[in-house]
């Protein structure tokens, strides 16, 4: 590819390696596992610090790929 992405990879790494704690936004929301985030939670989980931020920008980037 021209990007310099291999075909079947996310970021530069195998799908599977980008999520490593499936669940842990959830968990850490205190939204039960299978029950979709609202938009505006996750929006303003984005804002904060540290690993609930993270995950929580990851899963906005993730929304708009394709499943």
């Amino acid at each position: 590819m021209a990007d310099g992405y291999k075909k079947g990879t996310l970021f530069g790494k195998p799908k599977g390696d980008v999520i490593k704690h499936p669940g842990a936004l959830h968990s850490e929301l205190g939204i039960a596992a299978g029950k979709k985030i609202p938009e505006k939670t996750l929006a303003k989980a984005a804002k904060s610090g540290g690993k609930l931020g993270k995950r929580a920008r990851l899963a906005e980037t993730m929304k708009g790929f394709k499943h």
